[in-house]
């Protein structure tokens, strides 16, 4: 059965390819901004973390999964979405894309508790039948070292590792150090649940072991 990550984040990439998949990637045509702030709009409120993250995972889905129809006309399996947002007292952190905005978070995240929202859709395409689509979001708390002076905050964000990353930090590479517990599904931290998107898939009627497209049997 063949996979698309509706991604093109090296860490989701990695965490499908460690667990026996080579998915397709393509980068979804969505604009969060836009996306998020039309939804809030039109509900009148503004929305919670994990209900932005569980919108964004399902319009990047959508819109990869629209695609492919168009494009790939006789693929037969699963696109996989997902986003992420973390959030420390109620304020929701994205991206921070500058190192001045990197360097506030870590001095502001260490010592603290901060949860990870990640929102996952999985859609079921398969020629001559309509998509069928299962969502939900995991979470996980991630506590940070407390010692973490401010040269290491400033070596770390001079790497660019924590420029691109949701919350400014990573768990599965050069932030990992810095980390002292996380409570939940660890590769929810990495960029997506690998239990979650395994439930999703079998609510769906496909055993996750179906997708394993890279694993070759003992000899």
């Amino acid at each position: 059965m063949r996979v698309c990550l509706a991604s093109t984040s090296p860490a989701r990439l990695a965490l499908l390819r460690q667990s026996g998949i080579e998915p397709l990637c393509l980068a979804p045509g969505v604009d969060e901004d836009a996306v998020a702030a039309a939804e809030a709009e039109r509900q009148g409120r503004v929305l919670a973390p994990d209900e932005v993250v569980l919108l964004l995972g399902r319009a990047k889905a959508a819109d990869v999964a629209r695609r492919i129809r168009d494009d790939l006309p006789d693929f037969d399996g699963v696109v996989i979405g997902g986003d992420s947002m973390f959030e420390l007292d109620g304020e929701v952190h994205g991206k921070p894309y500058l190192p001045e905005r990197a360097t506030a978070r870590w001095h502001a995240m260490r010592g603290r508790t901060g949860v990870l929202h990640s929102g996952h859709s999985v859609i079921r395409v398969r020629p001559g039948a309509p998509d069928v689509e299962a969502h939900a979001v995991a979470e996980a708390s991630v506590t940070f070292a407390a010692d973490v002076d401010d040269a290491e905050i400033a070596a770390y964000v001079a790497t660019g590792e924590p420029l691109l990353v949701a919350g400014a930090f990573t768990v599965d590479s050069l932030g990992g150090a810095f980390i002292e517990r996380v409570d939940g599904d660890p590769s929810t931290v990495v960029g997506m649940s690998l239990s979650t998107i395994r439930h999703l898939t079998g609510r769906l009627g496909i055993r996750w072991t179906d997708l394993w497209n890279a694993v070759s049997p003992a000899s």
